[in-house]
């Protein structure tokens, strides 16, 4: 425990872009440690990327590790500690940085392997303390932003990302994970969250247009959309209010497409307003079908538009998919739609993933059904794996419960619900 607290004193201590530093001093003092390697994965989700000594600008660090194939990759999937034996006694232990599911990057640390396998649990532990430490200093810094591009990101890429809430993150209730294709140079596409005590509220949005263009557009939107959610209005009256400030602000020539879900977590009694074209699909069963919602008006189209939402209700073990129209209208090179049953091929051979992979499997089964590496439109997915309430055991603990974020999908869940594409058909 005095180990922790060093590590935690020494990273609230340090300067902003300091904290690997900071803590490499500390786990040399009090671990043994011959080297330590901070790793943060990009925003395409493909590479770990170094972060140089003191957030400098360098060209002399050590290479990128793939997400998959690679020793830290291993440990960033799994999200556990995963340690390679190299010899003289030393080992090398990959720790997952994650906060509150948000899949940060990956500590790397090269010590004697007593010390690794007697203070597993404490390394582990202190690799989250520099997760949490890394999202504070961000606000005062560029260093770990700047570490996570393996290329320049365009003007309109910078303001979506800006934007965008954590891309995965974890409760008891529930768990989330999202991706966005081309992470580069998107453009309209955007997803946002938040939680409190009773409710989840996801939407997905795809704004008209290329560039900056449509950047600014869906930037106005998703404020709008937080400003009216802060406001504590229901859902309903989220997207009018957002309807409205699009609408005054482009008279009627730009519109934003929304589907907005709003998550009672108590019940799993969820509310929903489709305006526009991203669609929302639900797994229960290993079958995929559709939602049927009644499609309404983009947000801004015209003045003072009324929206209602529908409501549904999600069972534990329910996986919901929320998908941009870069997914689900794409083209092969010959000409065939996407289209229900290669998307249902490719949701089943995620149905094992957590809910933070399953976004990145979707879209690179569409990336070898587009036939080539760079897509014509933005392209995103938002999977949400639903437990419900924890039950508590005859103790009054909680019981049985799978811990979010653990390397698994969904509990199995109730045989009900609508069976359209079955895995085991596919």
């Amino acid at each position: 425990m005095n180990r922790l607290v060093a590590a935690g004193r020494a990273l609230r201590s340090a300067a902003p872009h300091r904290l690997p530093d900071a803590l490499r001093e500390v786990l040399r003092a009090h671990y043994a440690a011959e080297a330590v390697e901070l790793r943060l994965a990009d925003y395409g989700l493909t590479v770990l990327l170094p972060v140089p000594s003191g957030g400098a600008r360098e060209t002399s660090v050590p290479a990128p590790a793939a997400v998959h194939g690679s020793a830290p990759g291993r440990a960033f999937g799994a999200q556990e500690p995963h340690v390679e034996e190299l010899g003289d006694g030393l080992v090398l232990a990959h720790l997952p940085v994650t906060v509150r599911g948000d899949r940060l990057g990956v500590l790397s640390v090269t010590l004697p392997g007593t010390q690794a396998r007697e203070r597993l649990t404490e390394l582990t532990e202190t690799a989250q303390l520099l997760g949490h430490e890394i999202l504070v200093a961000e606000r005062d810094t560029d260093a770990y932003r700047r570490a996570r591009r393996t290329d320049r990101l365009t003007l309109a890429a910078e303001i979506q990302w800006q934007l965008l809430p954590a891309r995965s993150c974890a409760r008891d209730e529930y768990a989330l994970g999202a991706q966005l294709q081309p992470a580069y140079a998107v453009f309209g596409d955007n997803f946002d969250w938040a939680a409190d005590d009773d409710h989840l509220t996801v939407c997905v949005t795809d704004g008209m247009g290329e560039g900056i263009e449509a950047s600014l557009l869906t930037s106005l939107g998703i404020n709008a959309l937080r400003n009216a959610r802060r406001a504590g209005v229901p859902i309903a009256d989220q997207a009018a209010l957002a309807d409205q400030a699009i609408h005054a602000h482009y008279g009627g020539e730009a519109h934003l497409s929304v589907l907005l879900v709003d998550i009672e977590l108590s019940t799993g009694r969820l509310q929903v307003v489709d305006a526009g074209s991203p669609h929302l699909l639900l797994v229960r069963d290993r079958a995929l079908t559709r939602v049927d919602l009644d499609a309404q008006l983009p947000l801004g189209m015209f003045e003072e538009t009324d929206y209602v939402a529908q409501e549904l209700t999600l069972l534990p073990g329910d996986r919901l998919l929320f998908v941009s129209d870069g997914v689900h209208a794409v083209v092969a090179p010959g000409g065939e739609a996407y289209g229900e049953q290669a998307l249902a091929r490719a949701v089943a051979s995620a149905a094992l993933l957590p809910a933070a992979d399953v976004p990145g499997a979707v879209l690179r089964a569409l990336t070898t059904h587009r036939g080539r590496p760079e897509p014509d439109d933005d392209a995103l997915v938002v999977c949400l794996d639903w437990f419900g309430q924890p039950s508590p055991s005859p103790s009054g603990r909680p019981g049985s419960q799978p811990s979010p974020g653990e390397g698994h999908g969904p509990v199995p869940p109730s045989p009900s619900g609508p069976q359209r594409h079955h895995a085991d058909e596919e």
